[in-house]
């Protein structure tokens, strides 16, 4: 940002060029550093998908672009960026170049908008803006994702029964939990599967809707 600010206060013509930065990700800094540029008068970033590049990679393109999407308020700028197609583009890039996108990689990883732990799935379930600060719609993925594991609590499993037609009381809720935690600590992932074996195991007559 410093470099950029004492550029454009130094040189007196450098409204007839575009400030270009180049960052790569050596230290993890390379979004922050980006948008450090931009604040100060850069308005052009070298960037790349998924944040390819060399070494640790080049400044991420699908991060720097929701940054000034979501934080608008704050930078003042915007992109002709077509964010519905950042997630497709992600995984046409990984697939060609042969490398895969980190499951914990912001925006375009898989667990970017999964839930498995039990408070943020009941967050989530309540307001998705309580753990997320993009709605997943708006980069291409088609929902949040709830993912029942052994931290998952009962509102999770409810909203997941429902999901696949059953409506459960209190009562029989718990009496799934209870053999749904034991199934949990057995497995990493409980998947639509398991979660109709409990049910049949443990409520035979409740029918789906």
């Amino acid at each position: 940002g410093t470099l950029i600010r004492n550029i454009c206060k130094k040189v007196p013509n450098v409204d007839q060029a575009v400030l270009s930065v180049h960052c790569h990700d050596d230290l993890g800094m390379a979004t922050i550093n980006a948008l450090a540029a931009l604040t100060n008068g850069a308005r052009q970033v070298e960037c790349t998908m998924n944040g390819l590049g060399e070494r640790a990679g080049n400044t991420s393109l699908e991060e720097v672009v929701m940054a000034i999407t979501t934080r608008g308020d704050y930078f003042g700028l915007h992109t002709q960026v077509k964010t519905t197609e950042i997630v497709s583009t992600s995984r046409l890039v990984s697939r060609l170049m042969g490398i895969v996108v980190p499951p914990n990689k912001p925006i375009v990883g898989a667990n970017a908008f999964a839930h498995s732990s039990g408070i943020h799935q009941d967050g989530v379930l309540k307001s998705r803006e309580n753990f997320e600060i993009m709605d997943p719609t708006s980069v291409g993925w088609t929902e949040s994702s709830i993912v029942l594991t052994a931290r998952s609590g009962r509102h999770a499993l409810r909203h997941r029964l429902e999901e696949l037609g059953f409506k459960l009381n209190k009562e029989e809720i718990n009496q799934a939990y209870e053999r749904f935690v034991k199934v949990a600590d057995k497995k990493k992932e409980i998947f639509d599967d398991d979660m109709m074996a409990i049910v049949e195991d443990e409520i035979r007559e409740i029918p789906a809707r």
